[in-house]
């Protein structure tokens, strides 16, 4: 399993991931996520220019089986979406840690980075879920 959990990224327990870089972050859905879910049919994105707090709903993937929330696992602002995600939901499946990114948030607390779980702990708890 630990081949599906990128070791540079941190993850937050309703399976978001984030890469850090500088003062924002890359957010998208761990592979178990997209798993679990399915085949992915549709991503509600957030909006750019959002202002949100950690652990706030931002945004939902519908799939053939469920529709599930997205969450920021961190606080600051959307800067940026994956347009791309409209037309092609399924990169969440294909390539949930690259094509499947779902948005950049501008940091506002560059701490909230380091409460997050890294790939052995997110290991750890997935571990502990089954």
């Amino acid at each position: 399993m630990s081949g599906l959990i990128p070791e540079d990224l941190r993850y937050h327990k309703e399976h978001e991931w984030v890469r850090l870089d500088g003062q924002k972050v890359t957010l998208g859905i761990s592979d178990f996520a997209q798993d679990a879910l399915g085949d992915v049919v549709f991503v509600d994105l957030p909006k750019v220019d959002t202002e949100m707090t950690a652990n706030q709903e931002i945004g939902e993937v519908e799939s053939t089986k469920a529709t599930s929330s997205l969450y920021s696992p961190v606080s600051g602002k959307i800067i940026e979406v994956n347009d791309e995600l409209q037309d092609h939901p399924e990169y969440l499946n294909r390539d949930p840690y690259g094509k499947g990114w779902i948005a950049v948030i501008e940091l506002a607390n560059p701490v909230d980075v380091d409460a997050l779980m890294t790939a052995s702990q997110y290991e750890e708890f997935l571990s502990s879920q089954s």
